[in-house]
Formats: C-alpha cells, sequence, structure tokens
C-alpha cells in the first residue's frame, strides 16, 4: 500500500490524499460503507458500484469467521469473488465485538474466549488467529486485534488495557510478517490506537504505534458513547503525533457533522453503521438536516425525497412515497433511504475533498456544520 498525501488545509488539519490498493485507488477523505457480513444491508453490488460508488468497503472478521465461515471464504477465493466486488475491502478485526459481547466474553494475554450470539458455541481469538482469518478472508487492509473499551472507563483499566492491546499489536505485526499474502495480491496491516478519553494514554498510545512504523494508523475505542467533544479532543491528541505521511483512519465514526469535524482534525477515512441503519429506520440525513420519513408531515409532499440529488432515489421517489412504504413496513422503503444515506456520505467526503483542494475547506465545514445540525 501507498499513500500519497496530495493537499493540507491552511485554516485547518484537514488533508486529501490518495491510498494505493492491488484492488484500485482509495481518495481522502473517504467513508467505508460498512458490510459486515459480506453485504451492505439491502444494497445489491451493482448499486453499490454504480450509484453509491465507494472506493472501498468494510467487512467484519467475527461476523464472517462465524457464517459462512473461513472455508467456504478460501474455497470461492476470498471475500472479493464471493460477493462479487472487486474494489478495495478493510476487515475489522473482531476488537469491536470483544467490546460488545462484553456478557459473553473472557479476555486474558493470550487472546480472547468468546460464546457464539448464534449457538452458543465457544471460541477463541488470539492476535495470530485474528491475523490468518483476515488473510484467509481477503482484505486489503486487516487490522490489529485490540481490546476496545467501554465508556465511562476508569483509568487503571483503560491504562491496563491498552498496553495489552500494544503487546498483541506486537504479535500480530510478527506474525503477519511471517505469513504470506493470499490470493495474488498484497495485504496491509493497520495498528490501532488506545487508551479511552484520557489524554496521556491517547499520547503514549498513539506514540507506541507510530513508532511501529506501519503503512497506516488507525483510531480506535471512540464513538462508543462519549460526548462528541471528548471524541474531537481524542482525535486531536492523536493527530498531532501520528506521521503526516501515513494515512489515518478513525474507527466506528459517526453522523456526518462527526466526519467533517474530524477530517478538520486531520483523519482521513471513516467507517460507520449509521447511514445504513438508520436509513433502513426511516432517517435520512441532508445537506440541511435529518428527516424523519415516518413522519406524519410528509404524508402528502409530494416533492422529491431530496432535490440535492445524492443519489436516482433522491428525485425518482417523493417524501409522500418513501413514507407510505415504511407505513406498510415495505422494505423498498429501507432501501432507498440506505441508498440516499450512503451516497450522501460519499457525496459529503468527496465534497470536503474538493474544498481542501480549493483552499475554502474551514469555510464550508462551518457552514455545512451549521445546516446540518436541524431536525427538518
Amino acid at each position: 500500500m501507498k499513500f500519497d498525501l496530495l493537499q493540507t488545509d491552511s485554516q485547518s488539519q484537514a488533508r486529501a490524499g490518495v491510498v494505493h490498493t492491488d484492488h484500485g485507488a482509495i481518495e481522502t477523505p473517504i467513508f467505508m460503507p460498512v458490510g459486515t457480513v459480506g453485504t451492505v444491508k439491502g444494497v445489491h453490488q451493482r448499486e453499490l458500484e454504480n450509484d453509491v460508488n465507494p472506493d472501498i468497503i468494510l467487512a467484519n472478521t467475527y461476523h464472517l469467521y462465524l457464517r459462512p465461515g473461513i472455508d467456504v471464504l478460501e474455497k470461492a477465493g476470498g471475500l472479493h469473488k464471493f460477493m462479487n466486488w472487486d474494489r478495495p475491502i478493510l476487515t475489522d478485526s473482531g476488537g469491536y465485538q470483544v467490546y460488545s459481547l462484553s456478557a459473553n466474553r473472557k479476555i486474558k494475554e493470550e487472546g480472547v474466549k468468546f460464546k457464539s450470539h448464534i449457538d452458543g458455541s465457544y471460541h477463541f481469538f488470539t492476535p495470530e488467529r485474528a491475523m490468518d482469518i483476515q488473510r484467509s478472508i481477503g482484505a486489503d487492509i486487516i487490522m490489529a486485534f485490540d481490546e476496545c473499551t467501554p465508556y465511562p472507563c476508569e483509568y487503571n483499566y483503560a491504562r491496563r488495557s491498552m498496553h495489552m492491546t500494544h503487546r498483541w499489536l506486537k504479535r500480530c505485526i510478527e506474525h503477519f510478517n511471517n505469513t504470506p499474502n493470499k490470493y495474488g495480491f498484497n495485504q496491509t496491516l493497520f495498528p490501532i490506537i488506545q487508551g479511552s478519553t484520557y489524554k496521556d494514554l491517547r499520547e503514549q498510545s498513539a506514540e507506541f504505534i507510530a513508532n511501529c512504523d506501519m503503512p497506516a494508523n488507525a483510531i480506535g475505542g471512540l464513538s462508543v458513547g462519549e460526548p462528541a467533544e471528548e471524541m474531537y479532543a481524542m482525535t486531536d491528541v492523536v493527530t498531532a503525533v501520528l506521521p503526516k505521511d501515513k494515512p489515518r483512519y478513525l474507527m466506528g465514526v459517526g453522523t456526518p457533522i462527526n466526519l467533517l469535524e474530524n477530517v478538520a482534525l486531520g483523519v482521513d477515512m471513516f467507517d460507520c453503521v449509521m447511514p445504513t441503519r438508520n436509513g433502513r429506520n426511516g432517517m435520512i440525513f441532508t445537506a440541511h438536516g435529518t428527516m424523519n420519513m415516518k413522519n406524519k408531515k410528509w404524508e402528502t409532499d409530494f416533492s422529491p425525497l431530496d432535490p440535492g440529488d445524492y443519489a436516482w432515489v433522491d428525485t425518482a421517489y417523493s417524501k409522500a412515497y418513501v413514507r407510505h412504504l415504511f407505513t406498510v413496513n415495505e422494505m423498498l422503503g429501507r432501501q432507498i433511504c440506505t441508498i440516499h444515506n450512503l451516497s450522501f456520505y460519499l457525496w459529503l467526503m468527496r465534497e470536503a475533498r474538493k474544498h481542501i483542494i480549493a483552499g475554502d475547506f474551514r469555510t464550508w465545514k462551518d457552514k455545512m456544520v451549521k445546516q446540518m445540525d436541524n431536525r427538518l
């Protein structure tokens, strides 16, 4: 993997660049749609490629390991062939599931024992095993195995967890470096910074990860319930330490406003289930605020779903029709809102990139943040 930093905004830390992978170039800043189990929910790959048009998508190691299983993915020739997707894929290592399965897992130095949410069977992930599974899935970008701490988190626990994540990272790097790429293309390992919302821990973790000298760096353990101001403060602490010539990936973030504020702090890559999950529940994001398509106020509003026209669904369907689809529990409504939200998120990142290159990002960002902070 190679990263070209093309432009930095003079009034913020926002950057425009290009990440080069064997499955194609990724123009940053970028939002990665979440395809947890090898599908971006409710969206055909043809729509994903032609309408949403992301440079990269994300899948999840824990879920794909359980179903369809690594044997199936290896027989298929990797996830790209299995799901018919020829652009880059990033896999989350399962560290977030360690966090979210808190009632059904046990963490120790060797790794994590957890109970499947599907059938209750027990499994054991080590840093080495997480590397092997991601190699077999066939992701272009592989994430280190870490522990994502909850919020709030007691200081001593956050410190112990951070140091264990660092020890696990050493094991990830050693094992990754001693295993071959699969399926004939290069795979790249991203380490993950932890430290909860403690400035000194975040600085320590960022310095440790920067000294590992990997091709890119990720920021984990945020967007887990902390106020947005704390997220921004921790991101600012970390980006001040990380090398400027490598991509920075903020995991699991967030709302459109979160994305723009973190772009301004020097983050290049994002993922979040929010555009798909909220879309399935009738909430759409627009340049002028959020809309709940289940609200009665749209019942006789026959104007286009969104005149901004971020996707073909925005002008093909009216607000009244989309509300009707949710009223009768028709899956098409969920699909329409999902395609709109994903397309809007990608538009927002590409607009940000244009304004970074043009030199007026800060002014544009401030205007957009104010506009989007409305309920329509």
